[in-house]
């Protein structure tokens, strides 16, 4: 889970996919986001189902799935499933295409990505990761390190709060 920088600190949460119970105890009220490239593997897999040995079918395919994705338009990207879904005669792809109705439309609202691009909200957990890397594992993997469960986690508690300039906060909550 991330969040940026006041005032947005903490208002928002990338959990890993199943996880929402998780960030909805631990951080109520948060937006959730659906990572924009974990939504598009959904439609490629699906199209991969759909056009096994036509790459150009799947492309064409995937061309208005993708944009009704990119702009948030998760009610008509699950209409057009839909109707797909009742012409289809294959029983395995009708249950594949319901599967990622069910996906796209129990997440819609975690998928308004126009919505988060206007609040300067990051839609992919690309540079979440990489600030992890950089946070936490340039500080716990340098050469020769070893450490147990409870010193990883309280010097990744000091990294955070020294980096988000919270160190003197940490020291009085500590204090009290």
């Amino acid at each position: 889970m991330a969040g940026t920088t006041p005032p947005f600190a903490w208002s928002w949460a990338m959990v890993p996919i199943g996880s929402w119970n998780v960030a909805n105890q631990h951080f109520p009220g948060a937006i959730q986001i659906v990572d924009l490239y974990h939504a598009r593997e959904h439609l490629w897999d699906l199209a991969r189902k759909l056009h096994p040995a036509d790459e150009v079918a799947k492309k064409r395919w995937l061309m208005h799935k993708l944009d009704s994705l990119e702009n948030g338009k998760i009610e008509k990207l699950t209409a057009t499933l839909a109707k797909l879904a009742d012409v289809t005669t294959n029983p395995e792809l009708v249950k594949a295409i319901r599967g990622e109705i069910e996906y796209f439309d129990n997440n819609r609202d975690r998928m308004r990505y126009p919505e988060f691009r206007k609040q300067n909200l990051f839609v992919g957990s690309g540079v979440i990761e990489a600030g992890c890397k950089t946070v936490i594992g340039s500080r716990l993997k340098k050469s020769g390190m070893f450490w147990t469960v409870r010193g990883a986690n309280a010097i990744i508690a000091l990294r955070c709060c020294c980096i988000s300039g919270k160190l003197e906060d940490y020291w009085e909550a500590r204090a009290s």
